[in-house]
């Protein structure tokens, strides 16, 4: 099966709604905003929340694996409060604050 950027970007969502647990009912707030192949075996996958500017980066090699190692990008600092959070989901808004508060 030759892997397309669209089935990249398809299953780095599903694993970043897996490892959050997000219901089938939240997951219309995660966006694909880019896949890209970068070389020959690998895409680049960007995520995010529509209105946000928080990104989650996600590899996915061309077998279809996708790195459960992702990167997580926020200009907004852990200290600077989570008021920007209180119009979404309790999930969607711990997702954001616990990433945030990882960095």
């Amino acid at each position: 099966m030759l892997l397309t950027s669209t089935d990249a970007g398809q299953i780095a969502l599903e694993l970043l709604i897996a490892d959050w647990n997000i219901s089938e009912e939240n997951r219309e707030w995660f966006t694909i905003f880019n896949s890209r192949l970068i070389g020959e075996t690998w895409y680049t996958v960007e995520l995010g929340i529509e209105g946000f500017p928080d990104r989650w980066f996600l590899q996915v090699y061309d077998n279809g694996v996708c790195d459960p190692n992702y990167t997580f990008i926020s200009p907004i600092l852990a200290n600077q409060g989570f008021t920007d959070v209180v119009n979404v989901p309790d999930i969607i808004a711990e997702v954001l604050v616990c990433e945030r508060n990882a960095r």
